[in-house]
This record gives structure tokens, sequence and C-alpha cells, in this order.
């Protein structure tokens, strides 16, 4: 059984959950959760698809899949118009958000472990920063033109890469990457793009530039589509959840502290950067599509864990169902809300995730002095 403690900082270490204390019947009670967790994120799927400024029933959607996807006979009625809508439009769209949901929620919870931060999102390293700062260049500038319609996401990534080099190079710079350097380093270099950002929106002379830049920066899905751009998300988040899962051990030893993962036989420097490196990749490829959407990698570890507990083995792969879930069904708020009228992902994510964080913030305990 886990022990909950804290640490130097007064950061309170990674809980037991409840299915953790039951000393009865734990395994089924995991497989359960899973169960629950898989067939809401299939019927949020579904919802995603069928749900929007026009309407397609379920049976139309999965009657629609089926029929592309492997000659399944009509088992429903529907039209040509019916058929681009979920084919085209929303099918892209809803695998997109449940790519950049799952690769946002496992990427919070391994820099939670990774730092020992129960506060710790994939922006707190200036990645998402970095994205940004590329992405305006290209919106406003026309910087990677010459790629045509992969120029916003090539230019998003571009400066997601740069934003994490920069992170390494100054976390590096002096002695041993450590916990507390890269925090320091990540928030220096995501102030800095920040306002790098605002100074190409106020230095351009394009209103309708400046009003994409802004609703790029609170997030959307809108670029889903079938493209290569949207094959390859997908494939580096699956890459990047099955590296981290695969590293599930040392990371339960580096959220425990530096001298146990020593004593484990891990080395905590080099870990760290192995860390960095995929987690600026996955975080620069879900960004670099989506644009910044918060709290998704802060909320999302928080139920994970509290559901199956610590361990990462367990907790980063139900992370990524939940992450799917929750960003799915936050689209289909944003689209349905404020019909016909969309609004950005980043203000639904931020209404569900601030007041978590209030209560997250009211029941974390200070050490005794």
């Amino acid at each position: 059984m886990t022990a909950a403690k804290t640490d130097a900082a007064g950061v309170r270490a990674l809980t037991p959950s409840p299915l953790q204390r039951r000393k009865t019947n734990w395994p089924g009670a995991f497989w359960r959760c899973y169960v629950v967790v898989g067939a809401a994120f299939v019927a949020v799927m579904v919802c995603g698809i069928a749900l929007g400024s026009v309407s397609v029933s379920p049976d139309a959607v999965l009657s629609i899949i089926g029929h592309r996807l492997i000659g399944i006979p009509h088992l429903a009625a529907w039209g040509g118009a019916e058929e681009s809508i979920v084919w085209n439009v929303r099918l892209p769209r809803v695998l997109l958000g449940a790519a950049v949901g799952a690769g946002l929620a496992v990427c919070g919870a391994v820099l939670q472990a990774m730092v020992r931060n129960v506060l710790a999102d994939p922006y707190l390293l200036g990645i998402s920063s970095g994205a940004s700062t590329g992405a305006a260049a290209a919106l406003l500038f026309g910087v990677a033109g010459g790629f045509g319609a992969y120029a916003l996401p090539l230019s998003a990534f571009a400066g997601a890469a740069v934003a994490a080099a920069s992170v390494y190079v100054l976390a590096r710079s002096g002695g041993r990457m450590t916990s507390i350097r890269l925090v320091m380093a990540g928030v220096a270099i995501g102030y800095v793009l920040s306002a790098t950002t605002s100074i190409l929106v106020f230095s351009s002379d394009s209103p309708e530039g400046a009003r994409s830049v802004m609703f790029w920066l609170l997030g959307s899905l809108t670029l889903a589509q079938w493209n290569a751009t949207l094959l390859i998300v997908i494939a580096i988040v699956l890459i990047s959840i099955a590296v981290m899962t695969l590293w599930s051990r040392k990371l339960d030893a580096l959220s425990i502290g530096d001298e146990t993962a020593l004593a484990l036989g891990v080395s905590p420097g080099r870990f760290r950067v192995q860390l960095l490196a995929v987690v600026s990749l996955c975080v620069g490829a879900v960004v670099a599509s989506s644009g910044a959407i918060g709290f998704v990698g802060l909320v999302v570890p928080h139920l994970a864990r509290r559901l199956v507990g610590a361990s990462h083995r367990r907790m980063l792969p139900l992370a990524a169902l939940l992450g799917a879930t929750f960003l799915v069904a936050a689209d289909v708020l944003a689209r349905t809300v404020w019909s016909p009228r969309e609004l950005p992902i980043g203000i639904v994510t931020a209404l569900i995730g601030a007041p978590f964080l209030v209560v997250l913030v009211r029941r974390f305990h200070a050490p005794p002095s």
C-alpha cells in the first residue's frame, strides 16, 4: 500500500486511491474501472460525431463508419450530406480530439512525476508558448508559407522544438538537470516566448490575423481533416504513450525522489533528459495541431490517480482514456453550447478545470514547520 508523503518543498506526494485501500477483490474493481471508462469513451466518440449544427442519429453514424471502413451493408438510412458530415468533417475531428486529450493527459502525469509537483502540466516547460509563437508567425507573417496547408502546424512544431531545446540547454547549464532547474527554465522560457507572441500580434497590421491567432491560442480542433498531419499526430501520441508506459517503473522511482531513483539504479538526470525529449515531441505535436488547450494535463492525471492509484503502469493508460474522453466531450460542448457559433475549446476546458484546481488547492496541506 502506498503511503502519502510530503517533500521538502511542501509538495504532497502521490496518494493512494480508494481502490488501493481495498484488500479484497481489488483486481476486479481495477478492471471494472477500465471497462466503465472505455465504455464512456466509445459513447462520447459517437456523440461527438452525431451532435452538431446538423444532428445525425447514432445508428446512422455507426452504419456510415462501418460501411466506409469494412463495407458493412446499410443498417440505417442516410443521405450523401450526412455521410460527408460524418466521414469528412466530424470523424477526423473526434479522432484528433481523442489524440490531443490522451497526449496532454499522459504528458501531464509524467511531468508531475518528473518534477514532483502535483500542479505541473504540459505547459510548464514552455513548449506550448513556443508552439504559439511559431503559429503566430505563420498566421501573421506567412512564415513557412511555401508549405501550403502544412505551414501552420510545421511552424508551431518548430517553435515547440526550439522551446524544448532552449529549456534543455538552460536547465543543464552549470550542473546536472534537476526538477527545480527544469521548472525554472521552463517558466523563464515560457514567459519570454509569450511576450514574443504578444509582440508579433501587436506589430501586425491585420486585425483578421490577430483574431485568428487569439482563437488558435485558446485551442481549436477546426483544422482536423484527413491528411498526413492527423495521422502523424495520432502516431506520435500512441508511440509516446507506449514509451512512457514502458518507463513506468522508473517513473515510480523518480516520483519518490532522486535518492530512491539512484538506489534503484535509475540516473535521475539522464532519465529526465529522456522524458523531456518524449514529452516535448508529444506536446509539440498536439499543440501544433490544436492550439494551446489548458487544464487537461492538470486535471486528468489526478482523476486517474484517484481511481487506480499512483502506479504509472496502471495509471498512464487510464489517464490516456480519460483525457481522450474529456477533450472530445469538451469539444462537443464548444460546438453546441453557442451554436451556430463555436467557442474555443480552451474556454470550455478552463471552465471545467478551474473549479477542480480550486478544490485541489483547498485540499492541499502544507507540511508542519
